[in-house]
């Protein structure tokens, strides 16, 4: 399985931006899809995940502001992020849930400026 995240830039406080994982290989063989993130310096943390079924979790300074979904027919999972904060700050990542170290991309940049 290859993933892509795309869609990442530079927004200001309070912006919003939708980044894209694209999918390829066997990505139905991926129940659980997550989006993380990683400051440097700090550990990679899980943002959201979304299961086949629909169902997500959100990790608490994102809940209410990002939204996860997933178009199937696509293999595409997407990260709708509103209200953007400074700290919102990262290299976003798509990867399995829970994750694996074969599907790590290069990630997209998020940049949020005050």
């Amino acid at each position: 399985v290859q993933l892509q995240a795309s869609g990442g830039g530079l927004v200001q406080t309070g912006g919003s931006l939708r980044l894209s994982c694209a999918a390829s290989g066997s990505p139905s063989s991926i129940s659980v899809m997550g989006w993380y993130r990683q400051v440097p310096g700090k550990q990679r943390e899980l943002v959201a995940t979304i299961a086949s079924t629909g169902s997500t979790t959100y990790t608490g300074p994102v809940k209410g502001r990002f939204t996860i979904s997933r178009d199937n027919a696509k293999n595409t999972v997407y990260l709708q992020m509103n209200s953007l904060k400074p700290e919102d700050t990262a290299v976003y990542y798509c990867n399995s849930w829970p994750s694996r170290d074969s599907y790590w991309g290069q990630g997209t940049q998020v940049t949020v400026s005050s």
